[in-house]
């Protein structure tokens, strides 16, 4: 369909512009965050309103879709949803509180996740024609491995960040262990293979567009963190690397 492949097009036209953009800029949130982006919000809110947007509009779309009763559709639906009952819902409520994130980020990710979450359910509910052999196929079995892991990874690394975090001073502290032995943010790592894990598994343009997307949006914050890293702390340790083990 021409409007389906056009929406997919501009994801990854957007993902170009994204990285060349993070590569001049950091995002304002977190412990990047600075005044001069306008109006703010409280960062739970701002998290909570933003991601909560891909999964209501993946199952909307979804379950509007004639496969929403296909076992292997279903399988991929539950995939989805459950990286964002933790991204959306979980996630948010464990932030510190009293910061705050520019309202600027929040109506740019909003507009995003409406793009993403829509070409993605529309290929799984409607477009995608998966066989009731797929779960058996090695883009499956090989996808689905990787999205287990990049989730419990992104999910053990934020848990590994929260309990260093203090109430004096910035609140961040170095972690250790784990790939925090190799690199500064396997959060972002585990995000970006988890994604790919998608792509590989959904076997689809919209997933390839979003596994792409997943790396222009992180590899330059990570590279951002891990300089801040360097700022920060003069003893941090000098052969980690930011993102991949002993190459970036």
């Amino acid at each position: 369909m021409t409007w389906y492949r056009a929406l997919v097009t501009a994801e990854i036209v957007l993902a170009v512009i994204t990285f060349a953009a993070l590569r001049f800029t950091t995002a304002p949130y977190g412990r990047h965050a600075r005044d001069g982006w306008g109006v703010t919000v409280p960062a739970r809110a701002g998290w909570l309103v933003m991601e909560s947007v891909s999964p209501l509009v993946f199952a909307a779309v979804f379950w509007a879709g004639p496969r929403r009763a296909d076992g292997v559709a279903l399988l991929l639906f539950g995939m989805w949803q459950t990286h964002y009952v933790y991204r959306a819902f979980w996630f948010p409520l464990l932030l510190r509180g009293g910061k705050r994130m520019p309202l600027a980020v929040v109506l740019l990710a909003i507009g995003f996740n409406v793009l993403n979450a829509g070409v993605n359910a529309y290929w799984v509910g409607r477009l995608g024609r998966y066989p009731g052999s797929w779960p058996a196929d090695p883009r499956f079995l090989i996808g689905a491995v990787l999205f287990a892991g990049g989730l419990a990874t992104h999910v053990w690394a934020d848990r590994k960040l929260r309990g260093l975090r203090t109430t004096t001073g910035s609140g961040y502290r170095i972690p250790y262990g784990g790939l925090y032995r190799w690199v500064s943010c396997p959060n972002y790592l585990g995000e970006m293979v988890q994604w790919a894990g998608w792509a590989l598994a959904t076997w689809s343009p919209a997933g390839l567009a979003f596994a792409l997307y997943t790396v222009a949006n992180l590899a330059p914050r990570a590279i951002d963190h891990h300089a801040w890293y360097h700022r920060c702390f003069p003893e941090y340790p000098a052969r980690r690397r930011a993102l991949v083990p002993y190459v970036i």
